[in-house]
């Protein structure tokens, strides 16, 4: 029996161990490949790369969520039914969320030691409530709203810590805006892989898309703790915000080394302002010689920012909602509903990922006049599709709005890390964050109130982007021209 085991059982074994291998194969490829990918360059060793492969498991689990609701409350009753069951999405998630959003990146800011698990905790709370919504998702019931406001506040929670960890893990050769441009790079294409995932999900049944994030909302739980210590460092750290009564409060914090001082006693920050415990930051006695700077005090450049992406962002809301109802009923020339929303969204996306890619390969060395293109641009292919409107110019809409909120992030970001202290940079990004999400909101709340008629959609678009090109435009050209006086992206 030796015998015969010696010469059938070794082969035998041998051959599955050499078949299992094959198959293996492309998948083993794929995996390091993935990970040559997101450990380049130093990323690997600043920690990145695993903040890059958290993200795009994040964006895989928001995805399988996106899938299962839209099944429910979007495709599965007609449309008039459906702008209802939306509107109430928007009344009963994205009202309260937006009243949250303010408070949101605050309260994280006061838990800067804790960022892993906060990452960590936003990710299990998803999990928990994808399990919570696949019982209601069959039936669309009431309850499935508040188990979706809670995915979306802890959603945007991710999003606030991601933005104030990715500058404590750049690594030397890599400038913020291109670190930002591959942990987004990696989300889209997370994202690309679990859409079909999740809608083959859902033929087997509505839940199980659910299912699928709940899997994956815990695996992303165990990897938050796999990013380094240093995450959860807070030295050199203080809190921003988006208005402040001191013009020239930054220009006494020239290096983080100064950031240290703040908080000692009799210790002085920034132009005189006092972290003494006896004062408690000045804020009771209502002095605001001695507030710790605001983005106001960093110059024109990040505000003009903010105007123009907060336009680009309500630009990607109200696309979102309205072309959505609009192709429902009007579809692409001699397309299905179905597969003309398939055609936009793929433009969208590729746009996205392809603004993305544009973003990690430039330098970013004109930011505000890179904002300032893909304002105009936007603009002016949205005139163009309110006067010619058509299906060709629909898809090239969706294109260049993809591209341009890209592209208009990244330059924010890179105007940040330029012109913000880094003392009070982390805290920057997640109230630039929050007021990004709440314009997104605003522009979806338009589209769904707005009459399914196209030309209509499209000028209402282009007058919103009117509106920043107004207000963001001449000064974001007026800043390029006069130049950064603390220029630091390379």
């Amino acid at each position: 029996m030796g015998a015969i085991r010696s010469v059938e059982g070794g082969p035998l074994r041998r051959t599955a161990r050499g078949a299992g291998r094959v198959l293996r194969a492309p998948f083993t490829a794929a995996a390091r490949g993935v990970r040559r990918a997101t450990h380049a360059h130093g990323a690997g060793e600043s920690g990145l790369g695993k903040l890059i492969e958290l993200h795009a498991v994040n964006s895989a689990g928001d995805m399988l969520i996106t899938v299962a609701l839209a099944s429910t409350v979007f495709f599965s009753v007609p449309t008039d039914q459906a702008r209802g069951r939306v509107a109430l999405y928007l009344a009963v998630t994205m009202a309260p969320f937006t009243l949250l959003a303010p408070v949101i990146g605050p309260l994280l800011d006061r838990l800067p030691h804790g960022r892993r698990a906060a990452m960590a905790g936003a990710m299990l709370t998803r999990a928990l409530l994808a399990l919570t919504m696949s019982g209601a998702v069959a039936t669309g019931g009431l309850e499935l709203y508040p188990a979706a406001l809670g995915v979306l506040v802890a959603s945007k929670a991710y999003g606030v810590v991601r933005s104030a960890v990715v500058p404590r893990l750049l690594p030397p050769r890599i400038s913020l805006v291109k670190a930002n441009s591959r942990v987004t790079l990696g989300g889209l294409l997370a994202t690309g892989v679990a859409a079909p995932l999740g809608a083959g999900l859902h033929t087997i049944g509505p839940e199980f898309p659910l299912y699928g994030a709940f899997v994956v909302f815990i695996l992303g739980t165990v990897l938050s703790f796999s990013l380094p210590h240093k995450v959860d460092s807070a030295k050199g750290e203080a809190r921003a915000r988006l208005v402040s009564g001191e013009p020239s409060a930054y220009r006494s914090l020239r290096t983080p080394a100064l950031a240290g001082k703040t908080g000692r006693r009799g210790g002085k920050g920034w132009n005189g302002w006092k972290g003494s415990k006896k004062n408690g930051n000045n804020r009771k006695n209502g002095n605001k010689k001695n507030k710790p700077p605001g983005l106001r005090t960093v110059g024109s450049s990040v505000l003009h920012a903010l105007q123009a992406n907060s336009a680009l962002r309500m630009l990607s809301g109200f696309l979102t909602f309205f072309l959505a109802f609009l192709l429902r009923v009007h579809p692409l020339g001699g397309l299905s509903p179905a597969f003309s929303l398939g055609v936009v969204a793929v433009a969208a996306g590729g746009g996205n990922a392809l603004g993305t890619a544009i973003g990690a390969l430039l330098r970013s060395r004109g930011p505000e006049k890179t904002i300032a293109l893909v304002l105009t641009a936007s603009l002016g292919t949205a005139v163009v599709t309110a006067v010619f409107y058509g299906p060709f110019f629909v898809v090239v809409v969706a294109a260049v709005a993809g591209i341009s909120q890209a592209l208009g992030k990244q330059s924010l970001d890179s105007l940040i890390q330029r012109d913000v202290p880094e003392a009070v940079r982390t805290s920057a990004f997640a109230r630039s964050e929050t007021l990004l999400q709440m314009s997104w909101v605003v522009g979806g709340a338009i589209g769904i109130l707005l009459p399914l008629n196209g030309t209509l959609g499209m000028a209402v678009a282009a007058a919103v982007l009117a509106l920043g090109v107004a207000t963001a435009v001449r000064g974001l050209l007026t800043a390029a021209r006069r130049g950064s006086p603390h220029p630091r992206v390379a």
